[in-house]
């Protein structure tokens, strides 16, 4: 009478990071703060929190280099575009502001005493 239906049997796992909405691996995350000896204890929101920030500040500096990139008429994001993106918001180029990017290059700029002399001629 009681053996009927499939029972607990085929039922998936869910994952941390699709229960808190996320892209990020919230376990390998944990995982990490784990073996990185910074505490010798650890709450379970940790790692969603820290994962949850790390995911909007690189959806953050993706937008903003595709962005770029669609400026320089390219389709692709390339080291140049992220330099760009980052430096030339406020925010980000605070928090990155040490951060050399390889192949990165340096935003354009000209000293205004660099410029040659506007001569009014009447």
């Amino acid at each position: 009478m009681f053996g009927k239906g499939k029972g607990g049997r085929g039922k998936k796992s869910t994952t941390s990071s699709a229960k808190a909405g996320l892209q990020f691996p919230v376990g390998r995350i944990g995982r990490y703060l784990r073996q990185g000896k910074h505490a010798s204890r650890m709450g379970a929101g940790a790692p969603v929190y820290l994962a949850a920030v790390l995911e909007y500040l690189c959806a953050e500096v993706l937008e903003l280099a595709g962005n770029a990139a669609r400026d320089n008429k390219k389709s692709r994001i390339i080291p140049r575009h992220i330099t760009l993106a980052v430096k030339n918001d406020e925010e980000l180029n605070k928090l990155l502001g040490g951060v050399t990017i390889a192949s990165g290059g340096v935003l354009p700029n000209i000293h205004a005493v660099l410029l040659p002399k506007k001569s009014s001629t009447k």
